[in-house]
């Protein structure tokens, strides 16, 4: 069974978060608030965490999954940046967004889309979200908790509780977060490409 985690959405409890995050360093994977919609994440390196999110969403191999980080230093040790997208990712984190760039050696390759070796990452701008990264010390790999054949992510930690009890170790909540998932932004190919229309505002990138 699932442990819940009831965290205070503006000052989370170190002791709460700390917990949470020796459990994610222990294999764990948890449902966890940011500011888009619940997220589905594990450890980088955990292969049992990344099959299991596979499971649980039905994805396949081509699916991109997401390195949420702490700050900019953070995301640039993972993908490759030149100036132009350097400025434009910049002006628009922490944000509802997710960007799809080029990954540094830094990434395992199971996580890489198999042609175009490429990653999401994302800065968010939620204050449980950021606690987590923090206390973690690197990105939390995440996808959207999104379940197959439904067209509205879970966005209630109760609601998660039950339908994913047997499926996460720990599900976090912090109250009301967004309900929609992130804009993702392709910044691999040689023009920003809106892949996907949601929180974050894409007429930045068009």
């Amino acid at each position: 069974m699932a442990k819940y985690f009831d965290v205070h959405p503006e000052n989370p409890q170190p002791r709460t978060i700390s917990t949470v995050v020796d459990s994610i360093r222990s294999g764990a994977l948890v449902a966890y608030p940011t500011d888009s919609c619940y997220a589905l994440g594990c450890q980088l390196g955990n292969r049992e965490g990344i099959a299991r999110i596979r499971t649980i969403r039905n994805l396949d191999d081509r699916h991109h999954f997401t390195l949420v980080c702490h700050d900019f230093a953070q995301l640039a040790q993972f993908v490759r940046i030149d100036n132009d997208v350097f400025r434009a990712v910049k002006a628009a984190t922490p944000g509802s967004y997710t960007f799809i760039l080029p990954a540094t050696k830094e990434v395992p390759r199971q996580l890489l889309h198999p042609k175009k070796k490429t990653v999401g990452v994302r800065i968010p701008d939620h204050v449980v979200t950021q606690a987590l990264v923090a206390e973690l010390g690197e990105p939390l790999l995440s996808s959207t908790l999104l379940l197959p054949d439904e067209e509205e992510p879970l966005t209630q930690g109760w609601e998660i509780k039950e339908r994913l009890d047997h499926e996460v170790e720990a599900v976090i909540d912090s109250g009301e977060c967004g309900t929609e998932p992130t804009t993702v932004i392709d910044f691999s190919g040689d023009e920003p490409e809106i892949v996907r229309r949601g929180a974050g505002d894409p007429s930045r990138f068009e």
